[in-house]
């Protein structure tokens, strides 16, 4: 079996693996030349020969054309400063067209036989033909536009989040999770959007990181307004904290305390034994309920008895 790697285009984008029989030498870290279906391009090696013997990826795969040499490196560095000015001439002639669009990143391929725009934009579709027409006959290249939302524009530009650090997304994840607002919710959070949302305006992808975790310690743990009973009286639970497992107790003459909850557990268990849940009904005997007599099924009320009733006049028919 011939050796394989995984390389990255991206900083945090997707691995693609590829042959590496004619590169013995090469490692982490390496950048490479390899011909992919959308052209020749420049990546990174992030996954060495040896790690993987296992994880291997099915099929036939391309093999590395080159290790980059310092020429390669050197004509990368000046089409990523081309990119800058192109995304420049193409917001103008965006302007230009008056198109409801706004170009975000211009990116060439490594052989600059491909030019990608993204762009975002309020509607779903734009007509951007025109604009596709122009650019190829500006630049000789082979012209695709592709419309982003929010978070993949987040991820292509960058930033510094709430949190002080780099987006997760532009560093280290891949891809990206469905986020909702029941983590949050599930995690006790305030749900302040301002609060709960990133960079990007959508819902911040750290929330599903721990969400597992959230679920597994709520086990055991009661619900806010479980009731209460014990020798002090009657109470309600007003506060549960997950980290702690520790809950806040109101009782009826508004004194509030705090316990564990595995206490709170052997406690409900221990009434309940003795005296059955809270708020329970009085027990019934012979299907009669101790406070009253037996109701007839239907109206809920006992019937009166027949001879109890007045019989009412007959009306005189008409002649």
């Amino acid at each position: 079996m011939k050796p394989a790697v995984g390389v990255r285009f991206k900083r945090a984008g997707k691995i693609y693996y590829f042959e590496a029989a004619d590169c013995p030498d090469i490692g982490i870290g390496h950048q490479v030349v390899v011909d992919t279906s959308q052209g020749r391009e420049l990546g990174r090696v992030v996954i060495a020969p040896d790690q993987l013997v296992e994880a291997r990826p099915a099929g036939r795969l391309k093999p590395i054309v080159r290790v980059a040499s310092s020429e390669d490196l050197e004509e990368q560095r000046q089409l990523r400063g081309r990119e800058s000015e192109v995304l420049g001439e193409v917001m103008s002639e965006i302007v230009r067209l008056k198109l409801p669009m706004r170009a975000v990143m211009a990116e060439y391929s490594f052989d600059a036989s491909r030019l990608t725009v993204y762009f975002v934009s309020e509607e779903q579709r734009v007509d951007f033909r025109d604009l596709v027409r122009d650019l190829t006959k500006r630049y000789d290249a082979r012209v695709n536009l592709r419309q982003i939302g929010p978070r993949d524009r987040a991820k292509l530009l960058g930033g510094i989040d709430r949190c002080g650090r780099e987006l997760c997304c532009t560093t280290w994840m891949p891809d990206f999770q469905p986020i909702q607002i029941r983590m949050a919710k599930n995690q006790q959070l305030p749900l302040n959007p301002s609060e709960i949302s990133g960079v990007c305006g959508k819902l911040l992808c750290c929330l599903a990181f721990e969400d597992g975790q959230y679920s597994e310690m709520k086990q055991g743990m009661p619900k806010l307004g479980a009731k209460l009973t014990s020798a002090v009286g009657r109470g309600r639970v007003v506060d549960v904290n997950l980290i702690t497992r520790k809950i806040t107790i109101q009782w009826e003459t508004g004194t509030r305390v705090e316990v564990d909850a595995t206490e709170f557990a052997e406690q409900q268990a221990r009434r309940e034994k003795a005296f059955g849940p809270p708020d329970t009904p009085p027990a019934t005997v012979g299907g009669t309920a101790e406070t009253g007599p037996p109701a007839e099924t239907g109206s809920g009320r006992p019937e009166r008895p027949a001879e109890s009733r007045p019989a009412r006049p007959r009306r005189p028919r008409p002649a």
